[in-house]
């Protein structure tokens, strides 16, 4: 077949990019080895937000069920159906992009795609045979994998990765978590809400290394108290699997030895190259170069989402996918990504985006803090969520918002407000004139505007 572009990988960035430009009027296949959706639909993303889910009202009705008035008695749960609770939203969500395809005329070809000559697609279908495509334009994005510790490498059973995490059984009794950053904390998370004995661990200071330190520290006295250990600026120096579990060395304040029955290695990802004699030129960490327009060292050779490198980010990898394609058609000039929120889906949750109160520090701008708590928060009192706070670094003498974060209930769905203030380069003055339902969790980014500057109502 003849195609106007051939997509390699069919996640965020593939399945987007191939409906993109189909309806730009172009030939589109999309090759994906697994299922469409990728990694996000089928073991990342979607999969664990469900599985969060169960744990937050597990956790409500075990813990704070009085809170409420409620009298529960005899809580139990059934782990096999918690799981393939997680397993059918993800299927659901893979048929649903296959029925995208459809609708939109985007050849869905199962198997493994290879770059062996320049405008080819070689497809090596399930069953074995071949398959070759031609393609004006080929767009790859074949995202990443869970990077293992050396010398401790997966094993599906005592050694895992997330993908591992998302359906193991039985529960284990015990984990210790390798790696504090969105995927390690959501797991700890999840796995502690329903009872296992989870220890997590982080060379860096914090948790959440990347977002704002007051709100990795807040998230840390957060999840201790819900009985998880956590252990900062502590270094793995040995790792073995026993007949029992794992045993992991770790040295920080002390050298000590922790043992437990899985260990979780959540410590990074690995670019996950296409096969053939094709090579793009990668980056000193190995993703694909790309330039200004995405395009690779091949010509007519472009690459978006996770393989290009950080943020490892769905929704940046849909973001860069249309630019590409975009960009390739002469529909636009394409952008590299510079505004995009960060979310972390524990409880609290947590979400962000432009830079920490560090970073503008360090950049030596003037600014002011602006902060609000969700404790003087009319609606989180009602719904009985108050941990947490708005937090917004503001520009002087512009005014214009540097970076937002916030920590608390429903977080990542409010920083939604103030990405788009920072893309359309809104000041604290046109946050505070807008007018915010009450009650809602809104009115505290509301407020934090205010408080930066003594006008904060509330407070």
């Amino acid at each position: 077949m003849k195609y106007d572009l051939i997509v390699i990988g069919g996640g965020p960035a593939g399945y987007v990019g191939a409906i993109r430009a189909t309806q730009l009027g172009k030939r589109v296949a999309c090759v994906e080895k697994e299922r469409a959706g990728g990694t996000c639909l089928n073991w990342g993303c979607i999969p664990t937000k469900s599985l969060l889910r169960n744990a937050e009202l597990y956790h409500l009705m075990k813990h704070r069920a009085g809170d409420f008035g409620f009298r529960i008695e005899g809580l139990s749960y059934d782990w096999s159906k918690v799981i393939q609770r997680s397993r059918d939203v993800s299927d659901k969500n893979a048929a649903g992009i296959e029925f995208l395809f459809k609708k939109n005329k985007v050849d869905y070809l199962l198997g493994e795609a290879l770059l062996e000559k320049a405008g080819e697609v070689v497809v090596r279908l399930r069953d074995g045979k071949t398959e070759t495509h031609q393609a004006a334009q080929i767009l790859i994005s074949t995202g990443v994998v869970s990077r293992p510790i050396p010398d401790f490498p997966f094993n599906g059973k005592k050694v895992i990765g997330s993908r591992e995490a998302m359906t193991l059984e039985p529960q284990p009794k015990s984990m210790i978590i390798i790696g504090a950053g969105a995927i390690g904390v959501e797991f700890a998370y999840f796995y502690n809400a329903f009872g296992t004995e989870v220890t997590l661990l982080e060379m860096l200071p914090n948790i959440l290394p990347v977002e704002d330190t007051e709100v990795s520290q807040t998230l840390e006295k957060a999840l201790k108290k819900q009985g998880i250990k956590i252990l900062t600026n502590s270094k793995t120096t040995n790792a073995e699997i026993t007949k029992s579990g794992v045993a992991i060395t770790v040295e920080g304040k002390s050298t000590e030895t922790i043992e437990a029955d899985v260990c979780l290695v959540a410590i990074g990802v690995l670019p996950l190259l296409p096969e053939g004699k094709l090579k793009p030129k990668l980056t000193d960490r190995g993703y694909i170069e790309t330039d200004d327009r995405y395009q690779t060292s091949l010509p007519n050779v472009y690459a978006a989402g996770d393989i290009i490198g950080p943020p490892w980010l769905a929704h940046v990898a849909s973001w860069e996918a249309i630019q590409a394609v975009e960009g390739m058609f002469g529909e636009i000039e394409p952008r590299k990504v510079h505004i995009f929120p960060g979310c972390t889906y524990c409880q609290p949750q947590v979400a962000s985006v432009g830079l920490t109160e560090r970073a503008a520090k360090e950049s030596g701008r003037k600014f002011k803090v602006g902060k609000f708590p969700f404790s003087a928060s009319g609606k989180a009192r009602a719904i009985g969520e108050t941990e947490g706070f708005v937090k917004l670094i503001i520009g002087e003498p512009n005014g214009e918002i540097l970076g937002a974060h916030i920590i608390g209930p429903e977080a990542t769905e409010m920083i939604a407000e103030l990405v788009l203030a920072m893309a359309l380069e809104a000041t604290h003055e046109e946050i505070e004139a807008t007018i915010h339902a009450h009650p809602t969790l809104s009115e505290a980014v509301h407020e934090a505007a205010g408080q930066a500057f003594g006008r904060a109502i509330h407070l």
